[in-house]
């Protein structure tokens, strides 16, 4: 069998009359034609409205039986099994003849090996370096060994290898051929709006009861070999088997996991040096001047309230610990940390175009082009026009959804203020110490939590938005439905990320917040030492929680409980159960299994990685070791839940990611602007540099705290703004400092902007001008360095196509050689196929 679909054994049709035909049928529930029959048929059943009860259900099976119909036009030979184990499930098994098989196969135009003509090994010295690394596939994966490939041509079968015609069609290219006659046949229903339930492929196993042919105990032992090498976690460090993932679950799934693959191993170097960063930072946060600074106690310095009323006055020497830890990730290495990764993104990029065209080359896509016609264009065809409104184009839902997410966003920050201020209020000297580490914790699970709940309800307004747009082809459809999603779950999880980076304590610790113009209660701030260290939280707990809970957890709990749930539904006793998993037959056991959908959410979630690696690394340079260790647990369960939890997919055919590589070249180009922005306006980098070369008296850091603190006279307290307890330290504060860059209050122009800050803001957007241009400048020499095409690849398919036309003439001219006799024709081995 090559194709198997499921649907309902309800017998509906035992109050037709059943001399009635299938057009009959049909005509008869129709609401739109009347029927020569139907009064004879309401006669029989005495004037009952049982026909309009059950119309809906009826049309259902009407509409299978007429899709079974065209099926058997097309040539496909059906096989019913009803009396199966599973109650009210019926399996129809879908077969394609020889004849059907070479038919759709040349107006696929799949290229087919031609006889034993094979190109020489690829990639034998690397193969032999590598050997300890590559899974043991035994003689199931031939990746080095290229045949050269023809497309197929009823014309010209003598120029292929039919030495065994069973073999020559792979199950994957048969059920392919099956799904678009499938799909061919549904477009023909007349009046259809429902197809069957489900639909799978053949998913055998080795130790499977039913009688196999031989082409089937070949894919019996690519699951077996796929489910001991690639689905295993003992074998993480090992390749993949892209090849034999190629030949069971089709090109499309297979470039999918040869683009994951990729991404892992250019991980390492990623992480290799990320981990060299932080500890530079560790090693040198002993040395950091400014940090020594904050943690002596002899400098006594007295800070201002971080809130009106219930802050009281602090020392400086509060923030020791908090300055030592921001230097782990706010280093000069940092900088140089952020160029390299962006040319590490162009590295990717390029490897991946290479790696994609040698990949193209061995499995014969190069000269590719597919384009379907979508379903939903179709069903748009039959619907009737409507006219548009201005609550079509931004309906109310709309609306709320985008509302909601700010409204959810403003709450976290209303959460975190009140959250600080009542716990400055508390008795316990503990409770006050840890007030900060205690509000950004919380402040960010709660963060995790809105974003993983979020994106579920962005999947589903995505997918239904594409709907509406009715587009004409599958491609188009996927295009659309892939760009809505990522914007929606990109400004959903690194929307929190961009406010700290960007906009939190911008408006805070200005003498207006103190008492000219803005209360200080509604002014988040960060940390004296910026809002680095909290982007790095921020940064961590979000990336950590999403593949933890949303990537992993889901996705090997969620198809566990719907094979529950489908189990349950079948309402089988637990002893029974067990009993009858035993004697399934392998369609059967397959039916509890959870369909495939798409690789949507498997790209999504490693896009959205992708964009936590290169977007904000200036700040986590920690983030691709993170990445890296999900990717090996993700590629390991990626395989086992394709190989042993979802049912086996359609083999699609494709020859690139598609949009995905366009999404990806989009965030590696804005990574760089956004860590020129991050390193210049939130890290202290720029700060330091102009104190340094520019108002330091002996030319190093000593006196950059000081540098950056401002004076407030606390006379200048609005009314009802002051402390409650000003007598906190021991001692009346009258002066107290504050991180920004204003005149004293003794000055002439007391609180106004001071020249330093215009300096810094200078240097600021020079550093942002100069790295940009410098790092896309470098980005894009690396690109034009890097051929997307490898030099050998190109001379392959040249001595390809040479050794295609050498042995085109030679079968040619050996054909039209032999005598032309009858008897020869009748000793053919290969059929003479009637032409479409």
């Amino acid at each position: 069998m090559d194709y198997i679909l499921t649907y309902s054994t309800k017998k509906l049709f035992s109050d037709l009359h059943p001399s009635l035909s299938l057009k009959e049928k049909t005509c008869c529930l129709s609401c739109c034609q009347p029927c020569a029959r139907d009064q004879s048929l309401r006669k029989y059943h005495g004037g009952t409205q049982k026909q309009s009860l059950r119309s809906q259900e009826e049309e259902k099976v009407l509409c299978r039986e007429e899709f079974e119909d065209n099926l058997k036009k097309m040539g496909l030979h059906l096989e019913k099994d009803e009396s199966n184990r599973i109650s009210g499930v019926g399996f129809l098994k879908i077969h394609a003849p020889w004849d059907i098989l070479c038919r759709e196969a040349e107006f696929l135009k799949l290229k087919m090996p031609t006889k034993e003509h094979k190109m020489r090994k690829l990639n034998a010295f690397f193969k032999r370096i590598t050997a300890p690394l590559l899974p043991n596939v035994g003689d199931t994966e031939t990746e080095d060994i290229k045949k050269v490939c023809y497309p197929f041509s009823r014309e010209k079968l003598h120029l292929f290898d039919l030495s065994d015609m069973d073999s020559f069609f792979d199950t994957k290219t048969r059920s392919l051929i099956v799904s678009i006659g499938e799909l061919e046949a549904g477009l023909f229903l007349k009046g259809s709006r429902s197809k069957k339930s489900s639909r799978w492929n053949y998913h055998s196993t080795y130790y499977s009861t039913v009688c196999m042919q031989c082409r089937t105990l070949t894919v019996n032992l690519f699951l077996q070999v796929l489910y001991r090498e690639w689905a295993s976690y003992s074998n993480f460090y090992k390749y993949q088997p892209i090849s034999l993932i190629r030949k069971y679950f089709g090109e499309k799934i297979g470039l999918y996991f040869a683009w994951l693959g990729l991404y892992t191993q250019m991980l390492i170097f990623a992480a290799i040096v990320g981990v060299l960063v932080f500890l530079y930072g560790c090693i040198t946060v002993d040395d950091d001047i400014p940090s020594m600074e904050i943690c002596d106690k002899r400098n006594n310095i007295t800070m201002c309230p971080l809130c009106d009323k219930s802050c009281s006055y602090w020392k400086l020497t509060m923030a020791c610990g908090t300055a030592r830890a921001s230097h782990l990730f706010d280093s000069t290495a940092t900088v140089l940390f952020s160029i390299f990764m962006a040319l590490w993104a162009a590295m990717f990029m390029e490897s991946w175009k290479r790696r994609q065209m040698r990949l193209n080359y061995m499995w014969d896509l190069t000269n590719f082009e597919e384009e379907e016609v979508s379903n939903e264009y179709f069903a748009a065809l039959h619907a009737k026009a409507a006219k548009l409104t201005w609550r079509d184009r931004m309906p109310a839902y709309m609306t709320f959804i985008f509302l909601m997410t700010f409204a959810i966003l403003f709450g976290v920050i209303i959460y975190r203020v009140t959250t600080q201020a009542s716990l400055q209020m508390s008795s316990m000297p503990s409770i006050r110490a840890n007030v900060r580490l205690t509000v950004k914790s919380t402040a960010v699970i709660i963060n995790v939590v809105v974003i993983l709940i979020l994106d579920e309800v962005y999947s589903k307004i995505a997918r239904w938005l594409t709907i509406l747009e009715v587009p004409k082809t599958d491609k188009s459809f996927e295009q659309r439905l892939i760009l809505k999603t990522f914007i929606l779950k990109f400004l959903n999880a690194f929307s929190p990320i961009f406010y700290i980076a960007f906009i939190r304590g911008k408006t805070a610790n200005t003498a207006s917040s103190y008492g000219v113009l803005f209360k200080q209660s509604f002014s988040p701030q960060c940390a004296h030492t910026g809002c680095l260290m909290e982007l790095c939280i921020q940064l961590s707990i979000t990336m950590l929680g999403k593949q933890l809970i949303q990537n992993n957890l889901f996705e090997i709990g969620i198809p566990k409980l719907k094979k529950l749930i489908r189990r349950i539904k079948t309402k089988r006793a637990p002893v029974q159960e067990e009993q009858d998993d035993k004697d399934l037959k392998r369609y059967e056991a397959d039916f509890f299994l959870e369909p495939f959908v798409s690789l949507n959410p498997e790209y999504m979630e490693m896009i959205i990685q992708f964009g936590f690696v290169t977007l904000f690394v200036a700040s986590f340079p920690l983030a691709p070791l993170f990445a890296l260790l999900n990717n090996v647990i993700e590629i390991r369960l990626d395989a086992k839940k394709f190989v042993a939890e979802l049912r086996r997919p359609v083999a699609a055919r494709a020859k690139d990611i598609g949009i995905w590589y366009n999404l990806l070249r989009g965030i590696s180009k804005a990574a760089i602007i956004v860590n020129a922005f991050v390193i210049a306006f939130t890290s202290d980098f720029i700060p330091r540099l102009v104190y340094q070369y520019g108002y330091s008296p002996d030319g190093t850091m000593h006196g950059f705290i000081n540098h950056t603190l401002s004076y407030f006279n606390v006379s200048h307290f609005q009314a009802e703004t002051h402390p409650l307890q000003p007598l906190h330290l021991g001692y009346k504060v009258e002066v107290c400092r504050y991180k920004d860059y204003r005149m004293a209050p003794w000055s002439f122009n007391p609180y106004d902007i001071s020249k330093v800050y215009w300096a810094i803001l200078a240097g600021r957007l020079a550093f942002v001008i100069i790295f940009q241009n410098v790092v896309m400048l470098l980005s894009d020499f690396v690109d034009w360095v890097i051929p997307d095409i490898p030099k050998e690849i190109i001379t392959r398919i040249y001595e390809e196509k040479m050794q295609m036309v050498e042995f085109f003439m030679r079968e040619e001219h050996s054909l039209y050689s032999m005598p032309m006799l009858d008897n020869q024709d009748e000793n053919r081995p290969t059929p003479q196929l009637r032409r479409s």
